[in-house]
């Protein structure tokens, strides 16, 4: 076991980012089922998030692998990280599996497994528990590929944020196969800022099971995690080619499917099939806002899609062409 300083104050000095922090090794194997606890306890009391009383600061992450090739990390636990447990930032053929995550649902932005400007990314057969994203993917990633995964608690599997502070952001080519969600505030989600620009193009989600989840299926292009309200932009990341299939189970919010995408770049390539989401009290609804795209029955709730046909006519009717510039891809 590798146990960290439970004191903050040790890091006075030091890179407050970081704790176990490997930088450009090539064909590394980090393997052997022991545990890394961050003694995260003193950090979490210390949060905003947790008192708004409290400053807002950084906190280490627990494992970081950056501008490390040809990685392989395999059968290891995180435990109670101070803040993120493993992160790969600009690295480049990864391979991970057999990780477990475990911290409580009120533990601050302490995400599961973080990927950033990261290629050719493998995820499999994990086990996360946490207070944030059990998986999140931002800018500049690509060729991400995740299967077999327990989510819970946590915040599900996110794509973003993405376009904070008008900055440009980009993901493409991922793949999420095989996952089940208990009792997450999310499931499956896109989440962006408005400002920001670039893209979020050819994700699948498939082959999903939840149970007591909120909001199990969303888009949300107003995203704001401000104590303070944000500004309406027009600039936004633009959605595309984003395709949801075979998921299942229950919902704790009446809507289960919620798109809501940007008034000046509509989500575009919408895809939903074979979706069963219910609630134990109530009846599930889907939610759509500049959201196109089609569906294949059964989905239930009904889908909420608007088709091509209509966003031509918004196209025409705004005198944009921007839309036109890739695949002349339009249902």
């Amino acid at each position: 076991m590798i146990i960290a300083p439970g004191d903050p104050a040790m890091w006075d000095g030091l890179n407050i980012h970081r704790w176990l922090y490997f930088h450009s090794v090539k064909r590394l194997k980090v393997e052997g089922g022991g545990i890394i606890h961050g003694m995260g306890t003193e950090w979490w009391a210390r949060s905003c998030k947790r008192n708004d009383s409290n400053p807002c600061t950084h906190a280490p992450t627990a494992l970081t692998f950056h501008k490390c090739n040809d990685l392989k990390v395999r059968n290891i636990s995180l435990v109670y990280s101070q803040q993120m447990h493993m992160a790969f930032t600009n690295c480049t053929r990864v391979a991970a599996s057999g990780i477990t995550v475990v911290a409580p649902a009120d533990s601050p932005n302490t995400d599961g497994i973080h990927i950033s400007a990261s290629t050719h990314v493998e995820l499999k057969d994990m086990v996360i528990g946490t207070g944030d994203d059990c998986i999140s993917i931002v800018s500049n990633s690509s060729g991400i590929r995740i299967k077999n995964i327990y989510c819970g608690p946590g915040h599900g599997i996110s794509i973003g944020s993405l376009g904070k502070y008008n900055s440009s952001a980009y993901v493409q080519n991922v793949s999420v196969k095989g996952a089940v969600f208990l009792n997450t505030e999310n499931g499956v989600r896109i989440k962006t800022w408005q400002g920001g620009s670039g893209f979020a193009r050819k994700i699948t989600f498939e082959n999903m099971w939840m149970k007591n989840v909120s909001n199990p299926i969303i888009i949300d292009q107003y995203y704001c995690d401000s104590p303070l309200s944000c500004p309406n932009q027009t600039s936004a990341v633009f959605i595309d080619n984003i395709s949801f299939r075979d998921i299942r189970g229950t919902s704790t919010t009446e809507e289960a499917i919620r798109l809501s995408c940007s008034d000046s770049y509509p989500c575009k390539r919408l895809y939903l099939e074979n979706i069963e989401l219910t609630m134990t009290f109530g009846t599930a609804k889907s939610f759509c806002w500049e959201a196109y795209g089609r569906s294949v029955d059964p989905v239930n709730p009904p889908s909420c899609l608007s088709s091509g046909d209509i966003i031509i006519r918004h196209l025409v009717n705004s005198n944009s062409t921007s839309w036109l510039r890739d695949d002349n891809a339009l249902f």
